[in-house]
């Protein structure tokens, strides 16, 4: 069997060569950069600068790892939640045109059951802070 028989079955591989080199060079560069970061950063850590900063005055806690606000985690839920809403917003944009009119009323249900959430959040009180 000859080896290069078969080879127009592997051509297409030699146009991912280009995006390989690119991923090599951006793993290199990464590594590289943290390997200089390493080297060239001063090592002299003191007991002030490994404590905790809070606001120029002695920690409140012993170790750094305070509790948050609850309100805080709130307010993160709710991003996550309108941040998938824009992730689901931007395929149905580009098929707009090929799923026409039944598309857009599905979009806008899908928008409407996201602000009537919103809304209830609001009225809730979730996003006061005072």
């Amino acid at each position: 069997m000859d080896f290069f028989a078969n080879f127009n079955e592997y051509r297409e591989i030699g146009e991912y060569i280009p995006i390989a080199l690119l991923f090599a060079a951006a793993i290199i560069f990464a590594i590289g950069t943290l390997i200089v970061a390493l080297i060239v950063r001063p090592n002299n850590p003191s007991q002030e600068k490994l404590s905790p900063y809070e606001c120029g005055l002695e920690p409140a806690t012993p170790d750094a790892r305070g509790a948050y606000n609850v309100r805080y985690f709130l307010i993160a839920v709710l991003f996550i939640i309108f941040d998938v809403e824009t992730i689901f917003l931007f395929p149905w944009a580009v098929v707009y045109k090929k799923i026409a009119f039944f598309g857009f009323i599905e979009m806008m249900l899908f928008i409407v059951i996201l602000l009537v959430g919103y809304f209830y959040a609001w009225k809730k009180g979730a996003l006061e802070w005072v």
